[in-house]
């Protein structure tokens, strides 16, 4: 008896040393398995590689502040060729577009009809001039006979007045024969300016008069040339100061695509009163025009220097961003990260802006990449430029 009972007993014993060991080893089985599926959950972390950027280097240099307008080139002087007598026009001495000098013949009307009256005129005159002549003859004889009472007091009156008609006469002959003089001058059509002469209004051949409205030809001055263009009343203050500051107030015209510079002058008026319709007021420049590049009625964009920022800093304008608080830049700090830094900006010229304060000559800021950025994020500087 004793003896199956130290059999069960040690039996029982190993069950449960068995039943602990599958335990133990259930437990190690369920330890590796949540270590596994940790290992798998988490992912390293790895670290943000930098943002690439360009940036740019703030510079500083004197910069112009420009007035901007659109004007019309008008030419200083352009006249109406209209003809002064009538009469048939024989010939025109001028080709289309060709420049000419002030008092260059540009055409001829027939002269032979006031020749003729000129050759009549000048009969009459002799003719008056011979009455005259024995009229004073006379008047001479009646004033030795009239106080020897040969004659009659009438007599020698009539006489006397006769001699002042014809001297009358003689005047009028010779008004005529001066105008008739003048008329064939005004045959001989000239320039009364320099300039380019346009397109031909009236042919050879064909019978002109003063009364006409077309005239015969359009003479423009081109060299020099002015362009007429229109300022806002908020600027006048900008101008005059200009003008009083300096001689000369340099104005550029371009092309409409403000690609071209076309000529560069000078301001050299201002119109006395704002146009109250628009709110604006007109100016002059005028233009030496020597490569032919202003044309009258032509459209051109004016730039008007009216002052000179000195060493102001300069930033490409593509570096200023703005957001809720305003205008900033992203500024390059030397352990290649960036900062926010808000700023004040003034004119733009170009691609470049005047930053008024925020900035200073020397330190870089983003100009590409920008909108990818936060305060401290890490960059990689790709390219660098200057202002």
């Amino acid at each position: 008896m004793e003896a199956d009972r130290t059999k069960k007993q040690d039996a029982h014993f190993k069950l449960r040393w068995q039943y602990l060991f599958y335990f133990l080893l259930l437990l190690l089985v369920i330890f590796l398995i949540l270590a596994v599926v940790r290992s798998c959950s988490i992912k390293p972390k790895l670290k943000k590689p930098p943002i690439p950027v360009s940036v740019a280097t703030a510079i500083a240099q004197d910069v112009p502040v420009y007035l901007n307008a659109l004007g019309s080139v008008v030419p200083i002087d352009t006249v109406t060729v209209k003809t002064q007598i009538d009469g048939i026009l024989q010939h025109v001495y001028y080709r289309e577009g060709q420049l000419v000098k002030i008092n260059d013949v540009i055409a001829q009307i027939d002269p032979r009809p006031y020749l003729a009256q000129l050759e009549q005129f000048e009969g009459q005159l002799a003719r008056d001039a011979a009455q005259l002549a024995n009229a004073r003859v006379d008047l001479k004889r009646y004033a030795i006979l009239y106080p020897k009472g040969a004659v009659s007091q009438q007599v020698y009156a009539t006489q006397a007045a006769l001699v002042k008609q014809l001297e009358g006469t003689i005047q009028l002959d010779q008004g005529q024969i001066d105008q008739v003089k003048v008329n064939l001058i005004y045959c001989r059509i000239v320039s009364p300016i320099n300039g380019r002469v346009g397109l031909r209004l009236v042919d050879p051949g064909n019978f002109v008069q003063t009364t006409d409205t077309t005239g015969l030809v359009v003479i423009n001055e081109m060299q020099p040339i002015t362009v007429v263009f229109a300022l806002p009343e908020d600027n006048i203050p900008a101008v005059t100061q200009a003008v009083a500051r300096q001689k000369t107030v340099i104005a550029k015209a371009y092309d409409r695509t403000q690609q071209q510079l076309l000529d560069t002058g000078e301001l050299i008026t201002l119109d006395n009163e704002i146009n109250t319709a628009t709110g604006t007021v007109n100016l002059r420049a005028q233009f030496p025009n020597k490569k032919w590049l202003l044309f009258p009625n032509q459209f051109v964009n004016v730039n008007l220097l009216v002052n000179v920022l000195r060493h102001a800093t300069l930033t490409p304008t593509a570096a200023v961003q703005r957001g809720p608080q305003g205008e900033f830049v992203f500024v390059l700090n030397k352990n290649q990260t960036v900062s926010v830094q808000a700023i004040k900006t003034g004119i733009t010229q170009g691609e470049n802006t005047v930053i008024e304060s925020g900035v200073n000559p020397g330190q870089q800021v983003v100009v590409e990449g920008a909108d990818q950025l936060v305060d401290g994020a890490r960059v990689s500087v790709a390219t660098k430029a200057h202002a």
